[in-house]
């Protein structure tokens, strides 16, 4: 396992988080700027030879949920986390849903989010969210813990609801629409609001529709500029859909 140069005052906790995630992958911290934040981000190094593992074990049967696709670091996260901004975040609570590594969370966090649950039902996702969250110093803000949105029932740990759910990229598998939805209406706060960020190329407006059937649904769409590894810019687009009871 490799890793960038500590920093000052490093938890021990963290040390024995990255020697168990160091069991099967690579990894080093990278800096990650977004806007006039900069944050340490936890990257897999040896990707490739993970994922050829996965090949020679057969392990590859369902991409969309067998692949690390909770690794990868999403613009729409970026996104995201400008959008909610726009909500007076100050003091309120975020309830991060397939949060991967936890990149919403960190932005969200400097944003001025009194209290974010950062949630995913992958371990290895979980894991690497914590060290983010260690890394950065943001344990105080953010816990991270698992949350099933298919489990029925309101869930005990969030009794007082949330002020605002968001999730990046979580609208790919169809049969987390119905559950999600129900979920989304045990635990938001009154008066809070559920807002989902989806690159268009990836939309889903099966899920808008379900959603307006109980709830009110706003759409709006946002392009985005940045820049491939070679340099060449790209634009693409993002589809934002904001959920509150109607």
């Amino acid at each position: 396992m490799s890793q960038t140069s500590d920093r000052a005052g490093q938890l021990p906790a963290l040390d024995d988080l990255l020697a168990e995630i160091g069991k099967t992958f690579e990894v080093a911290f990278e800096p990650l700027v977004v806007d006039d934040l900069s944050f340490d981000v936890l990257s897999i190094r040896n990707m490739q030879a993970y994922l050829d593992g996965m090949l020679a074990r057969k392990a590859i049967r369902d991409p969309l949920k067998d692949l690390p696709l909770w690794a990868k670091v999403w613009p729409a996260s970026f996104v995201l986390g400008r959008y909610l901004r726009r909500f007076d975040p100050q003091g309120k609570s975020l309830l991060e849903l397939g949060a991967g590594c936890g990149t919403l969370s960190l932005v969200a966090a400097h944003y001025g989010f009194s209290r974010i649950v950062c949630s995913d039902i992958v371990p290895q996702a979980l894991r690497f969210a914590q060290a983010n969250v260690l890394r950065n110093a943001l344990e105080k803000i953010i816990t991270v813990t698992s949350v099933d949105v298919t489990r029925p029932g309101r869930d005990p740990r969030f009794a007082e609801g949330f002020d605002m759910i968001a999730a990046s990229e979580i609208l790919y598998l169809d049969e987390l629409h119905r559950p999600l939805l129900k979920f989304i209406e045990r635990h938001l706060a009154p008066g809070g609001k559920a807002v989902f960020a989806t690159d268009l190329a990836r939309a889903k407006p099966h899920f808008g529709k379900l959603a307006a059937k109980t709830f009110h649904v706003d759409e709006r769409r946002i392009g985005l500029t940045s820049r491939d590894q070679e340099g060449k810019e790209q634009r693409r687009a993002y589809s934002i859909l904001v959920v509150e009871r109607a």
